[in-house]
C-alpha cells in the first residue's frame, strides 16, 4: 500500500482550523530548521508546544519530554525527527486526539500511516508546514 498526502483543500482546512501545534524534536537553537519553522508558525498565531527531552524550553514555551506529557489539546503534531523514528512517534500520537500528524519535508515512513489508520488524524508526510501555511492560508 502506498501513501499519498491528502488534497490541498484538506491540508488547508487542517491549518485553518488549528491553533495548537506540538512540535516533536523542536530545537532551542535558532539556526536549526525546526526552530525557524516553528517560530514562523508561532508568529502566524499558533501556540507551539516543544516536545524534546533534551531541552527545557524553546520559543518562550516550556518543553515536555514526550507527547504523553502534553496535557492540553493538540491540533497538529508536527514531527522533526528522522524518518526511522516516525513509527515510534506515531504510536504516541495515536493516544492523542489531534487533527493531524504532520511529518516535515524529507521525513516519511509508511508504517506511521498504518499505525494511525484507525485514528481520526489526517496524516501528512514529507511536507513543510511553513510552506503549506504560506501557500494555503
Amino acid at each position: 500500500m502506498s501513501f499519498t498526502n491528502p488534497d490541498q483543500e484538506v491540508i488547508a482546512e487542517v491549518l485553518k482550523s488549528s491553533s495548537t501545534i506540538a512540535v516533536v524534536g523542536l530545537s532551542d537553537q535558532p539556526h536549526r530548521t525546526s526552530y525557524q519553522v516553528s517560530e514562523a508558525m508561532q508568529k502566524a498565531g499558533y501556540k507551539i508546544i516543544p516536545v524534546n527531552p533534551n531541552i527545557s524550553e524553546s520559543l518562550g514555551e516550556k518543553a515536555v519530554s514526550s507527547l504523553k506529557e502534553v496535557e492540553e489539546d493538540i491540533d497538529i503534531i508536527n514531527v522533526f525527527r528522522r524518518s526511522e523514528f516516525l513509527p515510534e512517534v506515531a504510536e504516541e500520537a495515536k493516544e492523542k486526539n489531534a487533527k493531524a500528524f504532520w511529518a516535515q519535508q524529507g521525513v516519511f515512513h509508511p508504517e506511521a500511516d498504518k499505525i494511525l489508520k484507525n485514528s481520526n488524524q489526517t496524516v501528512i508526510m514529507d511536507t513543510c508546514i511553513k510552506v503549506a501555511h504560506a501557500m494555503m492560508v
